[in-house]
């Protein structure tokens, strides 16, 4: 079928095999074309879920850590910092 999408083919490796005789087992009577697609999908919400859960983390550790030592640098900090970076 025409189509202004990119396209892939893929190889029944090994590894593609296993994923498709699970999937298959989750999702049973489904073509394994199909399954590919549902595959796809998994995965990708699955490391969506992922990186959410690490910027969460990474979110919950800063502000954990903010204000904590509010001596550790001084009121000019930054512009002394500069002072020293070329023009």
């Amino acid at each position: 079928m025409p189509t202004a999408r990119l396209r892939y083919q893929v190889t029944e490796t090994p590894q593609v095999a296993h994923a498709l005789d699970l999937a298959a087992k989750q999702w049973p009577g489904v073509p394994r074309s199909k399954l590919l697609l549902r595959l796809v999908k998994a995965g990708c919400d699955s490391l969506d879920v992922e990186q959410h859960a690490e910027a969460d983390a990474h979110r919950v550790a800063v502000t954990a850590g903010s204000g904590r030592d509010p001596d550790a640098f001084g009121p000019n900090y930054v512009s002394e910092l500069r002072q020293d970076w070329p023009t």
